[in-house]
């Protein structure tokens, strides 16, 4: 009888523990709504807008989670290969998806190399890839903003005038991307009680969605898996383990780079030196919201993820407004949220991990404390 206790116990300990940041940020949301005064539909087309425009970013997080690589504060390299493309395609005045597709040609490529050698780096920090990624990035940033400084209009032509700096190289901070503004959202035009649905975007959304259902089946996202689980046993398996590392950070990058074009093309608009940094903490602080870990996480968890991050983000200026009358409150919120809950995360997955250690060795003892 004291077994089943302690069973049922553990049982919903583990729960709270594996879904306590969705919950807060459910029961945050059902006080911030009200108070924020925000109508339903208002609600609702701002969630739909903001999945179109960062679910397919938060995708591309699942693969190297998989193979056992954690959260892959890395995809900011991929986002600045997206917005080489966007520089280019914006250059050439190449518009609407041609321009779209264009862009994420060039980026291809680069982030390949880039997803190759963050992926070499980070078989050389076994155990310390998130950190390691997440300070790839400020080195890659800073090539990053030497090229677009100086790069182009130097060695690689600028023909464009808006783009360039006044001293004849380098881009400038702003582009506008009005030539592919909401091109993908607005390729299907549907509309309903007035809400406008971007089913463009969520098609290809969709179409993700299936590809990472059927990569986790083929040979290589097996073989992923059997790497994230232990990496000894599958090297005893005869699983080439670096390698497939490696190719799942190479995958990632490229597809954080499609999602960077996507996210942009809905915003209209490109910070050329500063749009990307971003991009990595926002897209894992969405789906650790949604109930993943550095270990787990599902398509489930990327979608509610998004959406009660970003319900967050909209809600808390207004409802600091109309608290305090302070609608800043509610922006050092969202500096706080987005860094504090991947914090936060981290400490519960560990936590997780010592009960259940420790529950495993109580289990082998015949249940003795």
């Amino acid at each position: 009888m004291k077994n089943m206790e302690r069973d049922a116990k553990f049982r919903l300990d583990r729960f709270l523990l594996t879904n306590l940041v969705p919950l807060i940020f459910i029961g945050l949301s059902m006080v911030a709504i009200p108070i924020s005064q925000f109508s339903g539909s208002y609600l609702v087309q701002e969630m739909l807008i903001r999945l179109a425009r960062n679910a397919f970013l938060v995708l591309s997080l699942l693969i190297p989670i998989i193979a056992g690589m954690g959260l892959n504060f890395g995809m900011v390299l991929g986002a600045m290969a997206g917005q080489i493309g966007l520089i280019l395609i914006t250059d050439w005045k190449i518009i609407g998806l041609p321009g779209m597709v264009l862009a994420a040609l060039i980026a291809t490529p680069i982030a390949m190399a880039l997803g190759w050698m963050c992926g070499v780096i980070l078989n050389r920090a076994k155990g310390r890839e998130m950190v390691t990624s997440y300070i790839l990035g400020f080195f890659i940033n800073g090539l990053y903003q030497l090229i677009v400084l100086y790069g182009f209009g130097k060695v690689i032509p600028i023909r464009s005038a808006d783009l360039v700096l006044s001293r004849g190289f380098g881009v400038r901070n702003a582009i506008n991307l009005l030539g592919i503004r909401n091109c993908l959202d607005n390729l299907i035009p549907v509309s309903l009680q007035g809400i406008r649905i971007p089913l463009g975007t969520f098609l290809v959304i969709g179409v993700f969605c299936l590809f990472i259902v059927w990569f986790r089946r083929t040979k290589l996202g097996q073989d992923m898996r059997a790497v994230g689980q232990d990496m000894d046993v599958a090297r005893a398996a005869g699983i080439p383990v670096e390698r497939t590392r490696v190719v799942s950070i190479v995958i990632s990058t490229v597809l954080a780079a499609y999602g960077q074009i996507i996210f942009l093309q809905n915003i209209g608009t490109m910070n050329t030196y500063n749009s990307h940094e971003q991009a990595g903490m926002f897209a894992i602080a969405a789906l650790l919201v949604g109930g993943a870990s550095v270990a787990r996480a599902t398509l489930p968890n990327v979608f509610l993820g998004v959406i009660l991050f970003h319900l967050m983000f909209v809600v808390s200026p207004m409802a600091g407004k109309y608290l305090i009358g302070e609608a800043q409150l509610g922006e050092y919120f969202r500096v706080f949220v987005s860094y504090g809950i991947i914090a936060v995360s981290l400490v519960l997955y560990e936590w997780r991990r010592a009960r259940d250690r420790a529950y495993a060795r109580r289990s082998l003892r015949g249940g003795e404390a």
